[in-house]
């Protein structure tokens, strides 16, 4: 379990990371979003490309967030009955949703996704709008978000078997959003 731990570990370390490209992502996105407009509504200028960075990022900052949302436990829930749970049957619940939903959907998506990056990639394809950039890297997106979810599932699936196992200490106190 201890090496299962430690990758674990490694897991996070990596989707930390992913999420740090996630926040600036968003902060990139945004200001080219604003200047974008104010090149627009001042000087009369569009740029295509521009405006295809802005979705590339966008496309970063969901593909890439969404791992290190699942690892600081913000994800959607239904929580009708989830917040009522004893601990145990908290995890119990994590496990099963993540070994019977999140994993086979994530390992569906990734046999989707990689072949449709790999050919964009193969083929240079380019947006059709004029001035527009290669889609391959916003492709990346896609299969690279799903593999690192998969892999935050293991992690996450480690720890809680860790935390049953009383090898591993973690939070499961889950708060539930302010409606």
């Amino acid at each position: 379990m201890h090496v299962l731990l430690k990758f674990a570990a490694l897991v996070d370390w990596v989707n930390d990371r992913f999420g740090r490209v996630a926040e600036w992502a968003v902060i990139l996105s945004c200001f080219i979003s604003c200047l974008n407009a104010v090149v627009r509504y001042t000087l009369d200028v569009s740029s295509n490309g521009w405006l295809e960075i802005q979705w590339y990022l966008f496309a970063a900052c969901v593909m890439l967030g969404a791992s290190q949302v699942l690892r600081v436990n913000e994800h959607v829930r239904v929580d009708v009955f989830y917040g009522q749970m004893s601990s145990h049957r908290k995890v119990y619940v994590d496990l099963f949703g993540l070994i019977f939903f999140l994993m086979p959907a994530m390992v569906v998506m990734l046999y989707f996704a990689a072949p449709l990056f790999l050919s964009m990639l193969n083929s240079g394809e380019v947006s059709s709008n004029a001035g527009g950039l290669v889609r391959w890297p916003a492709m990346l997106m896609l299969p690279l978000g799903f593999f690192m979810v998969l892999l935050q599932g293991v992690s996450e699936i480690i720890k809680r078997i860790g935390w049953l196992t009383h090898t591993y200490e973690m939070d499961i106190h889950y708060e539930r959003p302010l409606q």
